[in-house]
């Protein structure tokens, strides 16, 4: 009896890749920002690798400059006008990005340190150097002045105390807002200075980390008087 005829679906040309295929692949090598052929902007503002300000030039130039350092032109701000881009390995970039990321994460705590209008300079001093070692290993420092009923009839005294404290840690931390009174206290937070401009000067060198603050000190603030 003859043989059935089987086609060799071997020799069958393979489909194309279907659209939705195209789609996820191109969403893909949408990740991250935009860099060398991939940026648009018809000139841009181009950072050097050793993070110097080169100026607007034409973005096809700018692709030169990265090919003639050996490295790629990735778009750093890209709602700016024009386009602000630097000149650095994309590995490179990615690592140093997600160096920073970790660190703001590492600086989201917040420490308490609470303080009373009459407070004497040394305790007061006292609560700085802790307020500092916070703010030296990158903690956020919310300082709490808190009145009792009498001291309101010279609110004065607790302002001057705060920004007191507040100015013997200019050198460590902005203050994210301008210190007023609020019922009985006075609230305000600081944020440490970039890394590598925190030093001690009310302290001789960094203490823990993670230290306890003043969080569960009463402090006076259910006290009758």
């Amino acid at each position: 009896m003859a043989t059935p005829y089987r086609p060799n679906n071997n020799n069958r040309p393979k489909p194309g890749r279907s659209s939705n295929q195209q789609h996820r692949d191109s969403r893909k090598e949408d990740k991250g920002p935009k860099r060398n052929e991939r940026i648009r902007a018809s000139e841009v503002r181009v950072i050097s690798p050793k993070g110097e300000m080169l100026g607007i030039m034409p973005t096809a130039k700018a692709l030169e400059l990265g090919r003639e350092f050996g490295v790629d032109l990735i778009e750093i701000a890209a709602t700016a006008n024009p386009p602000v881009c630097k000149l650095i390995e994309y590995g490179k970039y990615l690592y140093e990005e997600a160096k920073k990321h970790k660190h703001q994460k590492t600086a989201t705590k917040v420490k308490e340190i609470k303080l009373r209008p009459r407070i004497d300079v040394h305790d007061l001093m006292i609560k700085v150097r802790r307020a500092e070692n916070f703010l030296f290993h990158g903690h956020k420092v919310k300082l709490l002045l808190q009145y009792r009923f009498r001291e309101l009839e010279h609110p004065e005294i607790g302002l001057e105390t705060i920004n007191r404290a507040i100015s013997e840690l200019n050198h460590i931390s902005t203050h994210d807002n301008e210190p007023k009174r609020n019922g009985r206290a006075i609230v305000v937070g600081l944020t440490p200075v970039q890394q590598n401009k925190r030093k001690l000067l009310h302290n001789e060198m960094p203490g823990e980390d993670d230290g306890e603050d003043d969080s569960a000190v009463d402090n006076g603030e259910n006290d009758p008087e």
